[in-house]
């Protein structure tokens, strides 16, 4: 009996590492003006797996056959039936739409240049009977059941004879974005916490100057007035990390942590997840090394540590892996470590990368206890991302906590687009660190300034005395992020001549330091007309005010979809990935779902 308890947890692991042949299917889905139509649902015949199509009506699903009939759904379309097979791309013809009650989203018809050629943006994974995806008249902001998220307590306004200095950590997480672009897609207005103003803003690059005075970053500022409030003004603190060029960051030794338990067999999590570190996989060197542990039941490594060179091995082991078991995630981040430990890099990037949806219940499953494990294991010099897949069993405050004490960042991936995004265009900010315990503290001139309000940032304030405490914990800044901050202020009612707004400092300390360098930056009074002032305030600003509404907050002041659409296309300037043009079709779709639910309300 004793033997053949010792031998389970090795029998679960050659099941969650069991070979699978799979096929690419292709295709597009287009309405019937002839344009992609974004959003449709593509599902093999008599199964629960499809995809949904992307900014333009294109669909790349795994299949275990090389040929399939796919049924494909829109709301307020017939559904259409085709056959297709591996290396042969179809495409799909909606036909004229049915009049339904239902709401219905049609945010990128009327674009001229679809742009099919310069990108074909993967599509999301998802599992679900083919009737599951129309749009319910009144869309619910309701939590999907199992999703967890911190309570978030919007900052409020504090007047400078109150308080005049602000304090916060820097913060490059994006994951609350994508989060919400998810929701969207799939119906529903976001619950108000998944919405954190600053990620949503700091999805986005910025245009700001490389750094050239010898720190890792650049810092700008500026004042405008606001657009939601006359009378208020918005000062923008922007940040740029120095961009490494790929052949010379430093090698990389990594560990892939992969949750592999039963809650992760949807196809929006484990086969979203293979596929996504695949991408991470191509874009490895010889120099660099990866390691894959998977957890569930019990822990195990199924690849040791192998180089980058040899992607086909490493591309084997991801497609070995199978969801199965209860999830012990305790067990798995140590073995990470550990095995990070094994083959660390000195001046190297060590990093272990945890891929999971969250959900850590065998073990130490506190959020306190994670905690500390995490917080010892960062003074081994090993860092940890973390991206989060999947919806009904998220657990995004959990794992956002957890990257914060690992000094490392937290994504969401909801897509294969998503994860290009992140692990390929955004490979050097995602993985390579370039200054951590970043804080950053404003200090306001009463004389000038009646109050002010952070816009967002809720989760990451800090103590005004924290602020030269190099034992307090603070953000990480990636190679080429951008990072934005905006206040909201109120002018004191009668204004001195002085010459000085404000005071921004800034302290970091070097990815291998214990002792933080202190910045200081002086803003001038002034603000510019919204119109006059940089697309990098016009479009941050934009995207707060998107915030704001998706969470109905109190200090929305003027703002409505309508004039947030107004001020994003005013703002998109240059957009090669085509992620600002995503975000106005997303206000276009929760203007819809608002309306919406406003007409029920009112029913």
């Amino acid at each position: 009996m004793r033997l053949l308890l010792s031998i389970l947890p090795l029998a679960f692991l050659l099941v969650a590492f069991h070979p699978q042949s799979t096929y690419t299917l292709q295709g597009t889905v287009l309405d019937e003006t002839g344009q992609g139509l974004f959003g449709a649902t593509v599902l093999i015949e008599g199964t629960t797996t499809g995809v949904v199509t992307d900014v333009d009506g294109y669909f790349e699903l795994s299949a275990p056959d090389s040929c399939a009939r796919i049924i494909v759904n829109f709301v307020g379309y017939e559904a259409q039936a085709a056959d297709l097979c591996s290396g042969a791309p179809v495409t799909v013809r909606m036909t004229a739409p049915q009049v339904l009650e239902e709401v219905v989203v049609t945010g990128y018809s009327g674009r001229a240049d679809r742009g099919r050629g310069r990108r074909r943006a993967e599509a999301q994974r998802l599992t679900a009977p083919a009737a599951a995806y129309t749009y319910p008249a009144s869309p619910s902001r309701e939590v999907p059941s199992g999703d967890r998220y911190a309570t978030i307590n919007e900052n409020k306004f504090i007047t400078t004879a109150e308080e005049h200095t602000s304090t916060f950590a820097l913060d490059v997480d994006a994951a609350s974005y994508s989060n919400v672009r998810r929701f969207l897609t799939s119906g529903s207005l976001p619950p108000a916490d998944a919405v954190r103003a600053e990620e949503m803003i700091n999805y986005f690059q910025y245009d700001y100057p490389q750094p050239t005075d010898g720190h890792p970053f650049h810092v700008i500022t500026e004042l405008a007035d606001c657009p939601w409030e006359p009378g208020h003004q918005l000062l923008l603190v922007g940040l740029r990390g120095a961009s490494i060029p790929q052949e010379n960051l430093a090698p990389a030794n990594l560990v892939f942590l992969v949750d592999v338990s039963g809650s992760m067999s949807s196809p929006d999590k484990l086969p979203l997840l293979i596929e996504s570190l695949k991408m991470l996989t191509d874009n490895l060197r010889a120099e660099d090394q990866v390691a894959i542990v998977v957890y569930a039941g019990a822990a195990g490594l199924v690849l040791p540590s192998t180089s980058g060179a040899d992607k086909a091995t490493i591309k084997d082991a991801l497609d070995r892996l199978q969801a199965g078991g209860s999830t012990a995630g305790a067990a798995g981040i140590q073995l990470a470590y550990q095995t990070a430990r094994e083959h660390f890099i000195e001046g190297g990037n060590n990093r272990v990368i945890l891929a999971t949806d969250g959900d850590f219940n065998v073990g130490v499953a506190s959020e306190d206890g994670l905690e500390s494990l995490i917080e010892t294991e960062r003074e081994s010099g090993i860092f940890l991302s973390i991206l989060g897949f999947g919806r009904g069993n998220l657990q995004d405050s959990k794992m956002q906590i957890l990257a914060d004490k690992g000094n490392g960042n937290h994504a969401y991936i909801d897509q294969l687009s998503e994860a290009r995004k992140v692990l390929v265009t955004e490979f050097g900010g995602t993985l390579y660190t370039i200054a951590k315990d970043v804080k950053i503290q404003v200090e306001f001139n009463p004389e000038l300034v009646a109050s002010y309000r952070l816009i967002g940032y809720e989760n990451r304030l800090l103590d005004n005395e924290d602020f030269r405490d190099d034992t307090k914990d603070a953000g990480e800044l990636g190679a080429g992020h951008t990072v934005t901050a905006l206040y909201e202020i109120v002018p004191a009612p009668v204004r001195t001549t002085s010459d000085l707004a404000a005071y921004v400092r800034l302290r970091y300390k070097e990815p291998d330091a214990n002792t933080s360098q202190e910045l200081y930056y002086e803003v001038a009074p002034g603000a510019n007309s919204f119109g006059q002032s940089s697309l990098n305030l016009r479009w941050s600003t934009a995207v707060a005010e998107f915030a704001m509404l998706l969470r109905d907050s109190e200090h929305r002041g003027l703002a409505t979809y309508e004039h947030c659409l107004d001020l994003a296309r005013a703002a998109q300037g240059r957009d090669p990935f085509r992620y600002r043009h995503e975000m106005i079709t997303l206000i276009q779709r929760a203007q819809t779902l608002a309306g919406a639910t406003a007409t029920a309300e009112d029913e």
